[in-house]
């Protein structure tokens, strides 16, 4: 069984029934998130044994983050306890024209205050096969981004795949912040997770003509990325097209090699809750890779998982390997009998 490790920070989501908003609400659903978390339980429905690496605030509310995970197969030997609060944030459910909101209540969590001298690295990166982690912990506070930058050196000189997502958040910080950082930590990337927007806005690399078709104009990024940073096997993002909050159509690419390998378009629609649809998405896509799946059937299984968390409500996607496979080469809507 290959054994992965994750970085992040576990969060307590508070959402709106949909139709109100977050100043009308008299009460929240409650569930636990966050990118890092929501790859993780993926992960560990794929049948890897998963470690997630993070801080928790001793109370009740860390215990029962502690006991999502464990309820979703991931283990917490890595989990730290202190600090005084959980990271918290709001959805405000989205619906037809009218887009879904977050607002996040995070300072100061205990997450955001781990330190370096913490984590012991070279206990946790033994004999493991793959780190992954997001652009959301850096961007947390400085000290997170020299955590990042340390996780990755330690990951590679342990000899373990290393894996990030570039998850750029605006209300976390500006493009600027965010391109500084995220270029110190791409010399250490086995697999990278960014999209056209992040190559314009976050690598600096000059924007393709639109009259080039999506399909040519992402393959030009990605082979500029490829050019300046070698060390990047994968590549991968979405295409999504967003016709309301209601409805999207979602296509998932992959680089690998030298070619771009697209899987099919998917419309979906009536959306049950966008949130972690691109969590799903890496982690279906880090499967494919685990697995050594040929490209266009890694990235059609990849889009497919993100479809299926679409329609289920919750940040985590608790599909199995077997149930996106049918569903990837099934009927829209067909009954499993």
């Amino acid at each position: 069984m290959k054994k992965i490790i994750t970085l992040g920070e576990i969060l307590l989501r508070l959402s709106t029934d949909v139709g109100k908003r977050l100043s009308q609400a008299d009460q929240l659903d409650l569930n636990y998130g966050g990118a890092e978390a929501n790859v993780s339980v993926s992960l560990s429905n794929f049948g890897y044994d998963v470690y997630f690496v993070s801080k928790v605030p001793d109370n009740p509310l860390g215990l029962a983050a502690e006991r999502h995970l464990k309820t979703n197969g991931v283990r917490t030997e890595f989990l730290l306890k202190g600090g005084e609060r959980l990271g918290t944030y709001y959805v405000e459910s989205g619906i037809g024209a009218r887009s879904s909101q977050v607002t996040y209540d995070r300072k100061n969590s205990s997450f955001s205050q781990i330190m370096s001298e913490e984590i012991e690295f070279d206990n946790i990166f033994k004999d493991a096969d793959l780190f992954h982690i997001t652009g959301i912990t850096p961007a947390l506070s400085p000290s997170l981004v020299e955590l990042t930058l340390i996780a990755l050196q330690k990951a590679k000189e342990n000899g373990v795949t290393t894996s990030f997502d570039f998850n750029y958040r605006s209300k976390l910080w500006s493009h600027q912040e965010a391109a500084e950082t995220m270029k110190l930590f791409l010399p250490y990337l086995d697999i990278c997770f960014c999209g056209e927007l992040d190559a314009i806005y976050l690598l600096g690399i000059d924007k393709a003509s639109n009259s080039l078709e999506n399909k040519d104009r992402l393959t030009y990024y990605y082979e500029t990325i490829r050019k300046n940073y070698p060390n990047i096997q994968y590549l991968s993002s979405t295409f999504r097209d967003v016709l309301s909050a209601s409805t999207n159509t979602l296509q998932g690419n992959l680089f690998a090699e030298g070619v771009l390998y697209q899987s099919k378009t998917y419309q979906i629609d009536h959306i049950v809750d966008r949130v972690g649809g691109g969590d799903a998405f890496v982690a279906g896509m880090l499967y494919g890779i685990l697995e050594s799946t040929p490209f266009k059937e890694a990235v059609t299984f990849a889009t497919a998982a993100s479809v299926l968390k679409h329609t289920i409500l919750g940040d985590c996607n608790t599909f199995s390997p077997e149930e996106i496979k049918i569903f990837a080469n099934q009927a829209p809507g067909k009954i499993v009998r």
